[in-house]
């Protein structure tokens, strides 16, 4: 037996205490994650008792990081990314420079030098990436086109975050920090090689990955090995994350993340997502319990103030600049909300940042104290801000004049123009969602020639459908405003085909409000949220696996008599 076991004492504390902390959260209707924050703090080094090996944790929480995204990656296409790069490019530049500025003010304020309040508010700038997506997963939003802005603007932050931290180095000297001085010569040097960098990682994953990797797993499931398919998706997912960063210098995160995306191209994505869950949530328990190791209480006490400054400007002064740069895009209210909840927290990233500038001696050490703080604070407070966006967008609605005119605006897409059809005002199906299920719908509705509306929160979709002549609707049909303008009181059939069922029992409401003889038609992947829908509401639902199911079993029977299958004697 050996002496050193720091690897299991890890584990074993982090994982057992998570557990009793966490079901006690829930049990007091708090998020759980609240409890595996708390776990970390009592095992870490600046509590008395059992002391947790740090490094250990850090690391085992980076590979809760690679899962995770990868993870999202097997449900998030090239087109996804493609489809919000209009808001999500913009959106992460402008807002990563409006925190960032807030906390060099605030910095510069407390008396820091300009180098490290640019440190302090560049880690203050970027939100982490696994509590966006464990709160994404448990709303049911990953799916979205709320969700895919929300991941987009994500990558772009990871993106931005690969550069600041492989340039900070050769200008820690300009900034006042140790290191050589440097010219800006050298510096665009390196700007440029890390662009190539990147960019040779991401064209080598689209075009070669795609290929290989998805042939890959054809292979090892050939051989009918559950075990060595579930190795070879972990293995995927660890190891291109770690070559990614060893040879391109791009982060473990967004290595694994393009994994995941190119083996989205194997027809069993799917089975992989669905092996990989297991591992993706206990690690990602560890990444919260390595959270709250790094953080010390005392700064509560020693520094209150300025804690409060720090999460001031991640809750509200990031979220706020979010929500007025989507809606200054013209986004819905909702959209607007939604993301900016989904910033309003910084993790894995700030932690790196900081630890960079103080060892080049630009982040005093109280810097990343505040920082660790902000982040714990931070990451508790969020599953609370999602559950406040719809009771907020409610009080908006009915208290705010400028929030009403906001979504009252004169938009041309957010209304049918006046040249419509007769035929789409009247008996037509109103189609809520335009993605891959949404499209096909629509063009079996086409080749019928049935009439339909769709109603779609992509703007670049409603433009393109516009320009092709079918009848769209901009903004999300949850709100009453974009249904009526789909006219839905005179419409047959509303056919939801968006996989966010978060809002279904609201827009069937409002459906069945305007026109109460209206059929309605739901999609679903959740048997059990299936059959809560069918008892409150009144219409066909579809499963995503029963209907795939339905259909294989139909062909079976059809062909089975011609590929030779004798029937049995009774």
């Amino acid at each position: 037996m050996p002496h050193s076991i720091s690897l299991i004492n890890t584990i074993a504390a982090g994982l057992g205490l998570a557990l009793v902390l966490g079901f006690l959260a829930a049990k007091l209707r708090l998020p759980a994650l609240v409890g595996y924050l708390l776990a970390g703090v009592i095992i870490g080094p600046f509590t008395p008792g059992f002391v947790a090996d740090a490094g250990i944790a850090a690391q085992l929480a980076e590979i809760g990081v690679m899962l995770l995204m990868f993870g999202v990656g097997l449900h998030f296409s090239l087109d996804d990314l493609l489809s919000v790069r209009k808001i999500a490019l913009p959106g992460a530049v402008v807002q990563m420079a409006v925190a960032t500025l807030m906390g060099m003010g605030l910095a510069l304020w407390w008396g820091w030098t300009p180098g490290a309040a640019l440190v302090f508010g560049i880690s203050l700038s970027v939100a982490s990436t696994v509590v966006l997506l464990r709160a994404l997963e448990s709303l049911g939003l990953l799916d979205s086109f709320t969700g895919r802005i929300a991941v987009g603007w994500l990558v772009v932050e990871d993106l931005a975050m690969v550069l600041v931290l492989v340039l900070l180095p050769p200008l820690a000297g300009f900034l006042g920090g140790r290191g050589s001085d440097g010219d800006l010569d050298s510096i665009w040097r390196t700007l440029g090689f890390t662009l190539m960098q990147v960019g040779g990682f991401v064209a080598l994953m689209l075009i070669v990955g795609r290929r290989l990797f998805p042939w890959l797993l054809w292979q090892v499931t050939r051989t009918g090995s559950r075990e060595l398919f579930t190795l070879c998706v972990v293995a995927a997912a660890v190891s291109i994350a770690f070559a990614s960063a060893a040879l391109f210098g791009v982060s473990f995160a967004l290595g694994a993340f393009f994994a995941g995306m190119v083996l989205r191209e194997s027809e069993f994505s799917h089975r992989a997502a669905e092996e990989s869950l297991p591992l993706r949530d206990a690690f990602a328990v560890l990444f919260f319990v390595s959270v709250g190791m790094l953080f010390n209480p005392a700064v509560l006490v020693e520094r209150p103030l300025q804690v409060l400054g720090v999460v001031a400007i991640i809750i509200v002064g990031k979220s706020l600049a979010a929500a007025a740069l989507v809606v200054a895009m013209r986004y819905p209210l909702n959209t607007a909300l939604t993301v900016s909840a989904s910033l309003a927290q910084i993790g894995e990233f700030s932690f790196i940042l900081v630890g960079l500038g103080a060892s080049l001696g630009l982040l005093p050490p109280e810097g990343t104290s505040l920082v660790l703080a902000g982040a714990l604070i931070s990451i508790a407070i969020n599953p609370l801000l999602f559950k406040a966006i719809n009771p907020l967008q409610e009080w908006l609605r009915k208290n705010s004049a400028f929030a009403r005119q906001l979504e009252a605006r004169d938009d041309p897409l957010a209304e049918l123009p006046v040249t419509t059809h007769e035929k789409y005002l009247s008996r037509q199906v109103v189609l809520v969602g335009y993605g891959r299920v949404g499209r096909r719908i629509a063009e079996a509705l086409e080749a019928q020639r049935l009439p339909y509306v769709v109603a779609e929160q992509n703007r670049d979709i409603v433009e393109r459908l516009r320009a092709q002549g079918i009848p769209a609707v901009f903004g999300d049909a949850a709100d009453p405003a974009v249904l009526i303008q789909a006219h839905i009181a005179r419409a047959g059939m509303l056919v939801i085909a968006t996989p966010d069922t978060l809002d279904v029992r609201q827009m069937i409401g409002i459906a069945r409000t305007l026109n109460p003889e209206i059929q309605t038609v739901i999609r679903t992947h959740s048997e059990e949220e299936a059959g809560l829908l069918e008892k409150e509401i009144a219409g066909k639902i579809f499963i995503g696996e029963e209907e795939l199911a339905q259909s294989m079993t139909r062909y079976v029977l059809e062909h089975s008599q011609a590929a030779g299958v004798a029937r049995a004697p009774a």
